[in-house]
């Protein structure tokens, strides 16, 4: 009676844990990929302009679309091949929450399935990337302001 009451606890104890990770999406590669804070802080140190965008579209149609797709948005020709699926990175509400530092952190360490590019990139490279990635998604329009409130009349 005792090892059945074991076996059932054990088999609750896995469903739970199991739930927990379904509904937290780490089975299906949807978890957080956390940054460094230290990573986060770092600034581009190569303007953007046009030509360091151009370099970096180059790169990235080279290096990254494959996955990512032209647009970015997560469906290139190789994206059903991998699980977790590529991410859409032309997504305006996530790259708007995301620094430069944290972008050349992903693309220079990479994450499975996604290979690191800090050995077959240069800095500089990584940078140009970043520089294009942020073309990709579209700038969110500034919250308006809240309305002036009235000033009571006496």
């Amino acid at each position: 009676m005792r090892t059945g009451r074991t076996a059932l606890l054990c088999v609750l104890l896995l469903l739970a844990v199991l739930g927990a990770g379904i509904r937290a999406g780490v089975f299906h590669g949807k978890e957080d990929w956390p940054v460094p804070e230290e990573a986060k802080k770092v600034k581009n140190p190569v303007p953007s302009s046009p030509a360091s965008v151009a370099a970096g579209k180059t790169l990235y149609r080279d290096d990254c679309a494959q996955c990512h797709g032209e647009q970015g948005k997560g469906d290139g020709p190789e994206a059903d091949m991998y699980d977790p699926k590529p991410t859409d990175i032309s997504d305006a509400h996530m790259m708007s929450e995301m620094t430069d530092g944290e972008i050349f952190y992903k693309i220079s360490e990479g994450r499975r399935p996604m290979p690191s590019f800090k050995k077959k990139l240069t800095e500089e490279q990584r940078w140009q990337i970043v520089n294009f990635v942020r073309t990709l998604a579209p700038k969110l329009a500034p919250a308006p302001p809240p309305p002036a409130k009235k000033s009571p009349r006496h």
